[in-house]
């Protein structure tokens, strides 16, 4: 005889990772294989009431009835630009909002993604930084910006039917988002749980199936927290650089302090890589503070120890309300680039300013809503 689930809080079932999931209902006396049932009904099949759980006893879907949730979040506003790009303002539950944008390119949709309210980082050039930190979000908030960003294109007539290991339906799952980058409000590794389930909630094959190759989680540097991010969940790695040396890094980002250039570059040289995956140095490109020749140099300098593992994403800074920075002109972005090729650096990209139209800067939006108080 099973115990009922019935606890002091609901049991949110979006909450938890498959072996979360197992671990709660072995915890009530019931098969560990419950909880994997759950699961797929949950992720893999979209169940939106445990009514449709019809593989499930009916005693215990009506024991779930009652003492579990299946919350769901619905966007607060979207705004679209002409190249595409769509910002969307999720209303959580607490009546805080939180920032997720679309990003179409050929046949690729990435959508980025917060997992905090606001972030406690500090970086001088972004929006985000001016709110502080509320709080972190929850595993299921993370996971349901991506069902969210799939349901908006479902409505736009978007559909790709996978398959995967597992014959006939079983083994298909529906989805129209190809790519996952973890780059919105706040820093995932600061809320490093919830970011973890998070992902293992993204990629198991019985759920969302998103390749790990197809997830980047971006970091400003928590350079202790790196090595156990990636070895329980097996994601892509961003690293938030933006300057050739501490003493302009520091200035820009207080992390630095703690986390120099130097413990950084030790924490990739040790990292256990798949063949050709790389680790990724995100650089924000700032108008007369770090866009001179002379920092690419340096830059391709630095980084020669770990050359071969690493590669560049240049940003031209998006410009917000009240920043004190400045984008460099296309012409000097290309010069940047084109010394840190000479110098020794195999893949540099020029990340191209998508949204402007639809302040697409993490934080922008949700600042002017006013739902972040």
């Amino acid at each position: 005889m099973s115990k009922p689930l019935e606890t002091a809080s609901p049991l949110n079932l979006k909450d938890l990772d498959r072996e979360g999931l197992r671990t709660a209902f072995v915890a009530r006396g019931l098969p560990a294989y419950r909880g994997d049932q759950v699961f797929r009904w949950v992720w893999r099949r979209g169940a939106v009431e445990v009514a449709a759980m019809t593989d499930l006893p009916a005693a215990l879907r009506e024991d779930l009835e009652r003492s579990a949730r299946l919350p769901r979040l619905e966007p607060h506003a979207t705004r679209a630009s002409p190249d595409g790009t769509t910002k969307l303002l999720v209303r959580l539950d607490d009546g805080r909002d939180v920032e997720a944008v679309l990003i179409p390119d050929g046949e690729r949709r990435t959508l980025c993604v917060s997992t905090q309210v606001g972030c406690a980082m500090g970086c001088a050039f972004c929006r985000t930084a001016t709110m502080g930190l509320l709080r972190d979000l929850r595993p299921w908030e993370i996971c349901e910006q991506v069902l969210v960003a799939e349901r908006i294109l479902r409505a736009r007539g978007e559909r790709r039917v996978l398959q995967l290991r597992g014959r006939g339906a079983a083994g298909k799952v529906e989805r129209r988002l190809t790519n996952l980058v973890f780059m919105g409000m706040g820093e995932p590794l600061h809320n490093l749980e919830g970011t973890v389930t998070a992902c293992r909630v993204l990629t198991d094959p019985q759920g969302l199936a998103f390749p790990p190759r197809r997830i980047t989680v971006s970091t400003v540097g928590l350079a202790d927290r790196i090595e156990p991010f990636l070895a329980r969940t097996g994601v892509n790695l961003a690293i938030s650089l933006n300057a050739p040396d501490d003493a302009v890094r520091e200035r820009l980002m207080p992390v630095n302090k703690k986390y120099d250039v130097d413990a950084l570059l030790a924490v990739i040289a040790r990292l256990p890589l798949r063949r050709r995956q790389r680790v990724t140095f995100e650089y924000v490109l700032l108008a007369g503070v770090n866009d001179h020749e002379a920092d690419a140099e340096r830059l391709a300098r630095r980084l020669r120890g770990v050359s071969e593992r690493v590669k560049i994403n240049l940003i031209p800074f998006n410009p917000h309300e009240g920043a004190d920075f400045e984008r460099p002109a296309p012409q000097r972005v290309e010069r940047f680039r084109a010394r840190l090729l000479s110098g020794g650096v195999e893949k540099v990209h020029v990340r191209r300013p998508r949204g402007e139209q639809i302040l697409a800067a993490c934080g922008q939006l949700a600042a002017r809503e006013g739902g972040v108080g």
